[in-house]
């Protein structure tokens, strides 16, 4: 599983970021645009790598990526201050993506088309750069064969654990249906994984946790 920086509900941020946040928030609707780069600057590299992880393809996340922050530019004034504004973003982002992927079929990803700050290691050899990415291709395939939705939630999960009530309100869903659709897609990509003879790939931790 990858180990970037983290950043993910409020709760595992400092006082005095959030305290900034709700400034720049405060200065955004007021108009002034470097505020608002300024929240783009903190949660730019989240926003980036749930859309790699949707798309399968760095230019499409990049696109995605700028055209998330643009609705939520264009949509500040309904946002609801006493929700995390990075899960605000994610939602905004991950239903974006659901609607590129069921336009489209996503291809497989490449290899070559890795981002550097992928499943990072420390000065890792020849063998162990070919194993992890060999690793993160193996995951982005299995994500590609679950339907969306579930992938978003996955993804929102496992990557950047949020609770099921803070998936359901991203994704508009019950969060029985969250619960069902993890069980659902874990159950599903175990079964593909271990048929590779492999561990399963799931496995929950904190390390995109909205925190910075």
């Amino acid at each position: 599983m990858e180990t970037t920086n983290s950043l993910v509900a409020g709760r595992f941020r400092s006082h005095s970021v959030q305290d900034a946040e709700a400034q720049w928030v405060a200065r955004a609707l007021r108009g002034d645009a470097e505020a608002f780069t300024s929240l783009v600057e903190t949660y730019q590299r989240p926003v980036y790598n749930l859309c790699y992880r949707m798309l399968g393809d760095a230019g499409d996340a990049e696109d995605a990526a700028q055209e998330t922050f643009l609705r939520a530019y264009m949509s500040l004034n309904r946002y609801d201050k006493n929700r995390p504004f990075g899960t605000w973003l994610l939602s905004i982002a991950a239903h974006y993506c659901i609607d590129q992927i069921r336009k489209r079929r996503v291809a497989l990803v490449s290899v070559d088309d890795d981002p550097q700050y992928e499943l990072p290691d420390t000065l890792p050899g020849p063998e162990s750069t070919v194993s992890r990415r060999e690793e993160q291709h193996k995951v982005h395939a299995l994500l590609d064969k679950i339907g969306p939705t579930d992938r978003a939630a996955v993804v929102m999960y496992y990557w950047y654990d949020l609770s099921y009530e803070e998936i359901a309100d991203a994704l508009s869903l019950t969060v029985s249906a969250v619960k069902s659709r993890l069980h659902r897609a874990r159950r599903d990509m175990a079964e593909q994984w271990l048929e590779q003879g492999a561990q399963p790939p799931l496995e929950r931790s904190s390390h995109e946790s909205l925190k910075v």
